[in-house]
């Protein structure tokens, strides 16, 4: 199965599927294998696009899974999965579970570091010809807010994915195979991701499909709530990650990563009736 990177009217929807004993957004509701299979199933009834299967936790602070662990979470779920007929990502920083889990069905290799975590990873990328999501990335989780540092942070994201973009290109990685994405929530705080949100029009103008990944983030469950107050629980921020994702949609996005996928669905067909409508 092919994924389509061509530019859309209304961007594809991708399902987020944890694999995670302590993910932020779903506390490991989904961490065991038939869990994890029965959520891509729903997922894919309500209307995703694409399921996002991920084994590693990437919320700030988190330690990492062995190889072995993580590929134990990751490679039945993927291959039952594509066995149905989904369209499936990979959600990795290692280039053996990227390996592994392209020949279980995996038809996209979703790295959040860009391929810097793991020098190995352009190279496996390149090889198997699918296409590769690198998302703007300065650090693992344990220390990534430190280096949430930024004079303008669309400009500096703009240009930090453009080098990357060069060196993944010399690597091998063919450039009609490359997504971008921004990185809402990663060395950013939350003044730095309403900046990149406004400014979203800079990083789809640097001409390839674009992935916005907002959901349930901390940014939006601080919204309504006042200072030094508790951010809402991840649970109680879809309705934010549907607006979020409507807004990426009119700034001309390829595709938004939701862990809810009908509130953003309805958010999408409301924009699209309003534009069809005489």
């Amino acid at each position: 199965m092919t994924l389509s990177l061509a530019p859309r009217s209304s961007p594809l929807v991708m399902g987020v599927v944890n694999v995670t004993p302590d993910s932020f957004s779903d506390g490991g509701q989904w961490f065991e294998p038939e869990a994890a299979i029965a959520h891509g199933r729903e997922l894919l009834e309500q209307g995703a696009d694409i399921l996002d299967v991920g084994g590693e936790s990437t919320r700030p602070g988190a330690e990492r899974p062995s190889v072995e662990e993580e590929l134990r979470r990751v490679l039945p779920v993927v291959r039952e999965l594509a066995g149905l007929g989904a369209m499936v990502s990979v959600d990795t920083m290692r280039s053996e579970v990227a390996a592994r889990a392209v020949e279980a069905g995996a038809a996209v290799i979703n790295d959040v570091s860009g391929g810097l975590a793991d020098p190995e990873m352009a190279a496996v990328a390149a090889s198997a010809g699918v296409p590769f999501i690198a998302m703007h990335w300065r650090g693992h989780s344990r220390d990534m807010q430190d280096k949430a540092v930024y004079a303008d942070v669309a400009a500096e994201v703009c240009a930090e994915l453009t080098v990357r973009v060069e060196q993944l290109q010399a690597q091998g990685i063919a450039r009609e195979n490359l997504v971008l994405d921004p990185g809402f929530g990663f060395s950013k705080l939350a003044a730095h991701n309403w900046s990149l949100l406004r400014h979203l029009g800079q990083v789809v103008g640097l001409g390839l499909p674009v992935l916005v990944g907002t959901s349930r983030k901390t940014f939006l469950g601080r919204l309504g709530v006042p200072e030094g107050g508790q951010p809402r629980p991840p649970l109680e921020r879809d309705t934010a990650t549907a607006a979020t994702s409507l807004y990426a949609a009119q700034a001309g996005v390829w595709c938004v990563r939701v862990h809810d996928v009908p509130s953003t669905l309805d958010a999408l067909r409301v924009a699209a009736a309003v534009s069809e409508a005489p």
